[in-house]
């Protein structure tokens, strides 16, 4: 494969009738051994029922543009128990959230959770998190809708307090934490990478103000891509942070063929070699990793899909684009 690639990531079966025990385990083996770089999953906490969905304000605010009455989010799993279900079971391919709703979980609670998987794992934890768009999953976490933005800011210095402070204390308008010893502190130092997800330009600066990167919607085109890229890359020189160094994990769902589907086509669907060409593309962009998600495949992370059918599906595309290279592996844990 070409340098110019970017790092590759695998979902991990989460979503339908695929996401079994017995699938993550061998899936997350099977990446492991061909060289991915990662494995991550994502967070669905309810799907809203036919007649209380609103589709003009699904239209307007899911950054994704991927309707939430999409098959993939109908029966979804906990996005971080599986990640530490399959550490159990590999030993050196990266695991991350692509990604958690924060405001659903107080940053202590989630700094315990990550920090727990992270010596579970030896340190190979990335936590994607992101403010969500739902509303009705907001009421159902019992967090007020409003103020998101205000809310996530303090949310990542009160995370990243709880990793690195000992003894920790925190008092901010939304979080609270009294003087308190809260170890065992993760393995990584001074803690494990935070990604954010996020389309609006001050989400994008916040990413790069904030954290170590950023998560890019699955339909962001590439002209698209750039600018956002430059917008966190902007949001860290701001912060007195090197703007190369973030990191920028994009999402593509895979759908391989045999032959060229011809003028049209979107990206990641096509033959093996405008797969990688679609890869050289997002690196061109800005992209430095690449999540492969078949979570998100109608064939494979629906619920009525064939299991089966799916595990097949999975291996051929983990086969078919094996990163083969040593550049192609992890990144390493955050300085």
């Amino acid at each position: 494969m070409s340098d110019e690639l970017p790092l590759l990531g695998f979902g991990l079966p989460v979503s339908g009738s695929w996401a079994t025990p017995a699938r993550m385990i061998h899936l997350a083996r099977r990446a492991e051994d061909l060289g991915w770089a990662s494995l991550w999953t994502f967070q669905r906490l309810l799907q809203p029922v036919a007649e209380k969905l609103d589709a003009a304000y699904d239209a307007a605010h899911n950054p994704g543009a991927r309707p939430v009455s999409d098959p993939a989010y109908a029966s979804v799993h906990d996005a971080v128990l599986p990640l530490a279900f399959v550490a159990g079971h590999t030993t050196t391919i990266g695991l991350g959230t692509a990604t958690l709703c924060a405001p659903f979980t107080p940053p202590v609670a989630l700094g315990k959770a990550m920090s727990t998987l992270d010596h579970l794992s030896g340190g190979r934890v990335t936590a994607g998190i992101g403010i969500g768009w739902l509303p009705q999953e907001y009421v159902a976490a019992g967090v007020p809708f409003e103020q998101r933005g205000a809310r996530m800011e303090e949310y990542v210095r009160c995370l990243k307090a709880v990793w690195t402070q000992d003894p920790v204390e925190f008092d901010g308008e939304f979080y609270t934490v009294p003087r308190s010893h809260v170890g065992p502190p993760p393995v990584q130092r001074p803690h494990p990478p935070v990604l954010i997800g996020g389309a609006a330009e001050a989400a994008l600066r916040r990413a790069g103000r904030l954290a170590e990167g950023w998560i890019g919607s699955t339909r962001t085109d590439e002209e698209s891509l750039a600018r956002s890229v430059a917008l966190v890359r902007a949001g860290a020189e701001e912060a007195g942070r090197d703007p190369d160094a973030v990191r920028i994990l994009v999402r593509m769902v895979v759908d391989l063929v045999a032959e060229d589907p011809g003028r049209g086509r979107r990206r990641g669907y096509g033959t093996r070699q405008q797969v990688l060409d679609d890869l050289a593309v997002l690196a061109s962009h800005g992209a430095t990793e690449v999540l492969v998600d078949l979570n998100f495949s109608p064939r494979v992370g629906s619920p009525d899909a064939d299991a089966d059918a799916a595990t097949e599906e999975a291996e051929r595309v983990l086969d078919a684009l094996a990163p083969l290279a040593p550049h192609l592996r992890r990144p390493p844990p955050s300085a």
